[in-house]
């Protein structure tokens, strides 16, 4: 039966985990954006010399994000957010000392493996400990932090560099992090609700003594699989790709969207308003995918993504106005609301909870190289044909995959 008197204390947790994803931030491409045109301005460097490192420290902080996956099932999220956290304020703190390529390299490395990849990962994994049944609408909360991450970080950092310069903006964040965000995890953050004597979703597991049909409210164990064991089944090498397309093709646009728009004719300012509109979209639409994916089958949430990603980059190619910019982003919210859930929780609905750590692990490490891919085909595709037109038609072929990959993603059996 469900504990009527008291409030589920897996509220909170989804609260902090909202305030984690906010504050990965400092590793995410829409901060780090910010500080691109600030390299090449004090140091001389090129744009292709950023990008490249840029990428280069995402792909290899991937593969690192598989240790993390197995680091979070062996010593439990609190510990490993905490330690997260505290090392991407340090190196924010290192980028605000940037001097050479050398040290760029290193700073990138460390903001993408512990902001972008850790400090969205373990929440990824400590959610789905407290939740089965309201798996969906608990992502679904927790994905405001992500969304308004997405709106604040860009204006807050534009500001900082234009008041007090792109160092200091920097070590804002380290501030902001061991000030703010540190204490409140480690007050507040339990690894899962056995730890406080309670079940998922706040109700009481099953036993021999409980009615049958008590309400619906008595919790149900489910089946666990090891990484190993995920690993065998055909659903696990087709969620990876279903995951890394997404991460690939929105990280490919982002980067490139002010290049496009002024190929379209648009001003700069058009880009900034889509970005900004498609993050306010995705707030009411992550809501709705929450809602969405706890009724229907999760693969089918992956099939309805890749349709709307066609659409996207076919569109695209036609956004020469600002009505025309404004439609864009809100499909490009609606593509992103649907996403940031269904592609988190189907790794924990698939495969349980228990080894969720390590199983979403190599699956951030798909995501994190399918980002760090996303703007080389764009880039190529301009340089060869000077011209996005025909490789925004050709990567429609990904989110094709996509959608077979999808469709061969049954929720795996054992035999």
């Amino acid at each position: 039966m469900k504990n009527k008197n008291n409030f589920y204390y897996g509220w909170v947790i989804v609260a902090v985990c909202g305030l984690a994803v906010f504050f990965s931030g400092p590793g995410q491409t829409y901060s780090n954006a910010a500080f691109i045109d600030e390299y090449i301005k004090e140091f001389g460097w090129s744009r292709t010399e950023v990008s490249s490192l840029y990428s280069f420290a995402t792909l290899i902080a991937g593969f690192v994000m598989i240790g993390v996956g197995n680091f979070i099932d062996r010593f439990g999220q609190k510990k490993m957010m905490l330690i997260a956290a505290i090392v991407l304020a340090l190196a924010t703190f290192f980028n605000s000392f940037v001097q050479n390529m050398f040290m760029l390299a290193i700073g990138f490395f460390f903001i993408r493996l512990f902001g972008q990849g850790s400090m969205t990962l373990i929440p990824n994994t400590l959610v789905p400990q407290w939740f089965i049944r309201k798996r969906g609408l608990a992502f679904s909360l927790m994905m405001l932090g992500s969304f308004s991450s997405a709106m604040l970080f860009p204006i807050i950092n534009v500001w900082l560099i234009s008041e007090w310069g792109w160092r200091f903006a920097w070590q804002f964040w380290g501030f902001a992090l061991l000030l703010a965000f540190v204490p409140i995890a480690w007050i507040f953050i339990r690894n899962s609700p056995e730890e406080m004597g309670l079940s998922p979703d706040g109700l009481h597991q099953k036993t021999n003594d409980d009615e049958e049909n008590e309400g619906g409210d008595i919790f149900v164990l489910e089946d666990s699989w090891t990484l190993k064991e995920a690993s065998r089944t055909l659903s696990f090498w087709t969620l990876l790709i279903c995951v890394g397309i997404p991460s690939m093709v929105n990280t490919g646009i982002t980067f490139h969207i002010v290049s496009i728009f002024k190929e379209n004719g648009l001003e700069m300012g058009a880009s900034a308003m889509v970005l900004s509109l498609m993050a306010m979209v995705g707030i009411p639409m992550s809501f709705v995918s929450g809602l969405i994916t706890d009724r229907i089958r999760t693969n089918y949430i992956l099939v309805m993504i890749f349709v709307i990603e066609i659409i996207l980059l076919l569109f695209l190619n036609n956004v020469t106005t600002y009505a025309l910019a404004i439609l864009f982003g809100v499909i490009w919210g609606m593509s992103n609301g649907l996403e940031r859930i269904g592609t988190n929780v189907v790794w924990s609905n698939y495969f349980g909870r228990r080894y969720v750590g390590s199983i979403n692990g190599v699956g951030s490490t798909m995501v994190v190289i399918g980002s760090s891919l996303g703007p080389l085909p764009f880039g190529l595709g301009y340089d060869i044909f000077d011209s996005y037109t025909f490789i925004l038609t050709l990567m429609v072929v990904f989110p094709v995959i996509g959608i077979i990959s999808a469709m061969l993603s049954k929720k795996p059996q054992r035999t």
